[in-house]
């Protein structure tokens, strides 16, 4: 999956970068780059796309993206919108796998995080039992200097890397291709699903954003993801309805039209097609 490359800034008087901020519209664009990402959401909500992985990102949760693995953060309208929007309070921290060297990742102490990093190029969702001591951490960072910083991430890797049941967000099979041409035509066809994949999808106005020619898209968009728009698009609805569903907060009726399906045959045809499982068979599984 193509996507823009970031340079991000590096600080020489610092090994690896940390900062807070508000500015939802900053991850709002379709990227990777050769920093790992450690991201914390203290206050914002949303929808994130990490490689082939699409679900909702509510306040409290915690994402670490792998080097170059491509990743989206679409921040709800309330955050987004020009008057008054809610303020979101960001944490994030980028460094690369070998900061602190080869020959100190290659330790053998160290295979615990060496691991880490390998599995991270799938991108991991923190669960709840380590967000706490991750937030402590994090925190320590942002308002230290010296070794201590050092320490804090070696802390947080190592209680990540204790997770023995970690939560993978893309599948199994999904692959970082070269990401450096066509980028803003991924970019921008990305951004028009992200934006517009609950309602209909009009491939004709999808295709003239990429410049490209309806069928010209379809096989370009399959060469990249390595599935059809309507797979992706089906997979990201499921996937959305999942979440719904896990948040039980709205009939099933009510999360069939939310996701993006247009009525409740194909809605459950498709669902039990991807989870082999009907929507409330899986929620009763899951709560």
């Amino acid at each position: 999956m193509k996507a823009q490359l970031l340079h991000l800034n590096n600080n020489h008087t610092h090994s690896f970068n940390a900062r807070r901020d508000n500015t939802p519209q900053y991850h709002n664009i379709w990227h990777y780059h050769e920093e790992l990402e450690l991201i914390y959401f203290a206050e914002g909500s949303g929808t994130q796309f990490i490689g082939d992985s699409v679900r909702r990102f509510e306040s409290g949760d915690i994402t670490l993206v792998g080097s170059n693995l491509p990743h989206y953060w679409l921040f709800d309208e309330i955050y987004l919108k020009e008057e008054n929007p809610r303020a979101a309070d960001i944490r994030v921290l980028h460094f690369k796998e070998n900061f602190w060297g080869n020959e100190f990742i290659n330790l053998p102490e160290n295979k615990h995080i060496k691991d880490l990093i390998r599995i991270s190029k799938r991108g991991i969702a923190l669960s709840r039992s380590i967000r706490a001591e991750t937030i402590t951490h994090i925190d320590a960072i942002l308002n230290m200097s010296g070794t201590a910083r050092i320490i804090h991430l070696l802390q947080i890797l190592t209680c990540i890397a204790a997770d023995e049941h970690p939560d993978l967000l893309t599948s199994k099979g999904f692959t970082i291709q070269s990401q450096d041409q066509d980028a803003d035509r991924m970019r921008i066809a990305m951004h028009y699903i992200g934006e517009n994949y609950r309602d209909q999808i009009r491939l004709q106005e999808l295709a003239s954003l990429t410049g490209m020619t309806p069928n010209s898209f379809c096989r370009y968009f399959k060469s990249q993801i390595g599935k059809t728009l309507f797979q992706f698009l089906i997979e990201m609805r499921v996937k959305t309805a999942c979440n719904l569903l896990l948040e039980n907060k709205q009939t099933i009726k009510q999360i069939c039209f939310e996701s993006g399906f247009q009525n409740f045959s194909s809605f459950h045809k498709y669902f039990k097609n991807i989870t082999g499982t009907t929507p409330l068979n899986y929620q009763k599984s899951k709560t």
